[in-house]
């Protein structure tokens, strides 16, 4: 097939699609320019071939093209993009197309965005940690290199704000370390609140920033994530970086590819999304990890909301299957960041932090655990008829809300604070409750938190 044969017979055109018929030698995920008749050029990928019919979608979408006059050119490869350092300290829309007025990002070498998840024989167990500097996280769910962890969230409460300032604030204590965020679907509120936020970080050249707003085509919305994999890959893996990539909202990434499905006439699954939903997803949060003789790590940290708070949600559901564990946000929390303690978990944890942080870890939740209920008794009989062992549970509550989790949105903490601030909580119960902290570190930490 010669690249530079155009195609003119266009069957269709259905939403973000366009149909091409008598093609010859095309593949799936190849790459096509189209043209249409005022003499704009658009750019698409292969979805589907059957005989010489081509369904190609159209990623900045159709609006204003007819079937007469449009030209179709397949370039005979899948989309590949530039890779390197040349994204660190740009702003660019979900297609890599710069949106800070600069000009095209270029690399000395390029990479296929469709990319893949990472072979299982080659990856090596998540380690280390990877410090966000905020103390919710960092104490009770913290991140390890090469993990993938969600945040669920739900409508109106502040994950965009979360998700900024962990991009802000990582860091992979002292090595060599990037960030790379895939902002889907956002407002332009909501995007210049991201701008702002990772400024300082994007100016050092830390940070490549890819914002697809709602009003962008649909499909530049399915190929955002993908991009950021592609980039943070390259940047790991041959840079030798520990790369964390932060993908919000995931929510939005479904809808749209729920939208394209539609548009193919595929027979929808749960709530209309397309069967291969889980793989898709998995197709994503797969590519991160770390690889047998290769420098680097990428972590994932995908943040959904969860449409009523439904956590059996087909997306926070199948979400929470591939993922490692996952950083929920409650409005029943009553401070900032909402981080609910007991509902998050990361399994990878052990492998990032000292034995002695599991311990402090594990008390932390026991007596959260303890003063929930003393809460749920109180509701009933009164705080008053409570023993004083409970009573102190509720102390501690209170303490840990208002000294760890508790934290404004341009504070960046250090770990060593965030454990003073932990012990400071527990100093209010008596020392035989805190029966999961080796006696020779409370000997130490109880009394001088004391």
């Amino acid at each position: 097939m010669r690249p530079d044969l155009e195609y003119t017979d266009i069957a269709a055109l259905r939403g973000p699609l366009i149909v091409v018929r008598r093609t010859s030698g095309v593949g799936w995920d190849e790459f096509a320019r189209i043209r249409s008749a005022s003499g704009e050029e658009r750019h698409g990928l292969v979805l589907e071939v059957h005989e010489d019919i081509a369904l190609v979608q159209v990623l900045e979408g159709t609006a204003a093209m007819t079937t007469g006059g449009t030209r179709v050119t397949f370039t005979g490869g899948p989309l590949r993009i530039p890779v390197g350092d040349g994204w660190l300290g740009r702003v660019c829309d979900g297609r890599g197309e710069p949106r800070d007025g600069g000009p095209p990002v270029f690399g000395t070498t390029t990479a296929p965005v469709s990319g893949a998840p990472l072979n299982p024989t080659r990856r090596l167990p998540p380690a280390d940690p990877v410090l966000t500097g905020v103390s919710a996280i960092d104490a009770l769910t913290t991140l390890v290199r090469g993990q993938k962890i969600a945040i669920f969230s739900s409508a109106g409460l502040p994950h965009l704000e979360l998700a900024a300032q962990i991009g802000a604030q990582a860091n992979a204590g002292g090595a060599p370390f990037s960030v790379v965020f895939a902002a889907m679907g956002l407002t332009h509120a909501d995007a210049a609140t991201v701008r702002d936020a990772l400024e300082e970080r994007s100016a050092a050249g830390e940070l490549a920033l890819l914002l697809n707003l709602a009003d962008d085509p649909v499909i530049e919305r399915v190929l955002t994530p993908r991009l950021a994999l592609t980039i943070a890959e390259h940047l790991a893996f041959t840079g030798g970086r520990h790369v964390l990539v932060v993908m919000a909202d995931m929510l939005g990434y479904c809808e749209a590819l729920r939208e394209v499905s539609v548009a193919r006439g595929e027979i929808p699954a749960r709530r209309a999304y397309p069967g291969y939903l889980y793989s898709d997803l998995a197709s994503l949060y797969e590519r991160c990890g770390r690889v047998r003789g290769m420098p680097g790590s990428v972590t994932v940290v995908p943040v959904l909301t969860m449409p009523a708070r439904d956590m059996t949600h087909p997306v926070p559901d199948l979400t929470g299957y591939i993922t490692e564990g996952q950083i929920v946000l409650s409005p029943d929390v009553p401070v900032r960041p909402p981080v609910d303690a007991l509902s998050s978990l990361s399994r990878m944890m052990r492998a990032g932090v000292t034995p002695a942080h599991l311990d402090l870890a594990a008390q932390c939740l026991a007596a959260l655990a303890r003063a929930r209920q003393a809460r749920e008794l109180a509701e009933l009989v009164g705080e008053a008829a409570l023993g004083d062992i409970d009573r102190r549970h509720l102390d501690f509550e209170r303490a840990f809300l208002d000294h760890v989790v508790a934290q404004r949105t341009d504070e960046c903490r250090t770990l060593t604070e965030t454990v003073d601030r932990v012990w400071r909580a527990l100093a209010v119960l008596p020392r035989r409750e805190l029966t999961m902290i080796a006696g020779d570190v409370l000997d130490a930490r109880h009394r001088e938190a004391v």
